[in-house]
């Protein structure tokens, strides 16, 4: 399995968690990979195979989440033929794919218990039986699960088998969301951007500007790793000069044209929505050097957070909901256009 995506960082908490991976993956026992999305545990899970004694096995993934409940048990498992209506042949599980290798269980929390009890036995005693055979088959698969729910609460819920947990989770690999290790992500931001101009056949790669780079690091990052990478790509193919990249969009949808929600629709656009030289787009400017578009977008920008905070009444968080935009990234725009004192 090739990988566009390298594991990177340099932040102690991040480097923590790949030292505990790396030492579990030479011991032939189940790791519960646990983290948010978008924080690499498939990538970890990945390590965990190549750095094991069976690296040379297959590596097999399966995505609890993409199937329906009644299809998880064939596909992990397998069936026999006429074993259900569209079992027109015998097909082998996922367990007996991995045989001798790894087999990597993505989103467990989401399978039902009557999967769970299944697989609870598979990882116990190492048995499979295919649906409609009563013949169990042998495997040797060494189980590494993930999920971005914290499965003691499901336990207490009755929602996943405390016994199943107790056998998978021989050890432990929790990976911090971006927002806590800060010092990745210009180390993250400049290795996407550089990947990206390479694409676009870029002879040179500028890097960010101090703008742009503050953003980054204020942003929370809810999608983390996967979010990042792909803000900083649309960010560097949208960006068609040599200076530094200073202009970070976070939300690909955000637009005064997108749909808004019923109540929304019904109220009338908010007169900060167009201002009166971005409707004649073809006006001729003054001539100066400020007729550029860069300064002619800031120009704007800052008329629209002046209009919206007045109209709102300096509240910050209404004018954000106005404008679209969450608060922090608001903030980051007043910042930018030295306009915090007018709201402190």
């Amino acid at each position: 399995m090739e990988r566009t995506t390298q594991v990177i960082g340099q932040s102690s908490s991040f480097l923590d968690a790949l030292e505990r991976a790396s030492r579990a993956a030479a011991l032939d026992r189940p790791v519960l990979v646990i983290g948010e999305r978008g924080t690499g545990k498939e990538l970890v899970a990945e390590r965990l195979h190549r750095l094991s004694p069976r690296w040379d096995q297959p590596l097999v993934i399966m995505n609890c989440a993409a199937l329906p409940e009644t299809l998880i048990e064939a596909e992990l498992f397998g069936h026999e033929a006429g074993a259900f209506t569209g079992a027109t042949k015998a097909r082998a599980g996922r367990f007996e794919e991995a045989d001798r290798g790894t087999l990597f269980l993505d989103e467990l929390g989401t399978l039902s218990m009557g999967a769970q009890e299944r697989l609870l036995r598979a990882v116990e005693y190492g048995e499979v039986t295919r649906i409609g055979s009563s013949r169990p088959l042998q495997v040797d698969v060494r189980i590494v699960a993930a999920t971005n729910e914290h499965l003691p609460e499901k336990v207490e819920r009755n929602e996943f088998r405390a016994d199943l947990l107790d056998r998978l989770s021989f050890e432990v690999v929790t990976l911090p969301p971006l927002r806590a290790r800060r010092s990745d992500i210009p180390v993250l931001a400049d290795f996407f951007g550089r990947r990206m101009a390479a694409e676009l056949g870029w002879e040179s790669w500028s890097g960010f500007g101090p703008a742009a780079l503050d953003a980054m690091l204020e942003y929370r990052w809810p999608g983390n790793v996967r979010e990042l990478r792909n803000v900083v790509e649309r960010a560097v193919y949208r960006w068609d000069l040599t200076d530094p990249i200073d202009v970070i969009e976070f939300d690909p949808f955000a637009s005064p044209y997108r749909p808004g929600s019923t109540a929304s629709a019904s109220q009338p656009a908010p007169a900060v929505a167009a201002p009166p030289e971005a409707v004649n787009d073809a006006a001729p400017d003054d001539g100066d050097a400020s007729s550029d578009f860069k300064t002619r977008v800031a120009r704007f920008e800052k008329e629209l957070l002046t209009r919206a905070l007045s109209e709102n009444r300096f509240n910050q968080r209404a004018t954000a909901d106005a404008l679209g935009l969450s608060y922090d990234q608001l903030r980051h725009a007043l910042r930018r256009h030295d306009l915090i004192g007018a709201v402190a």
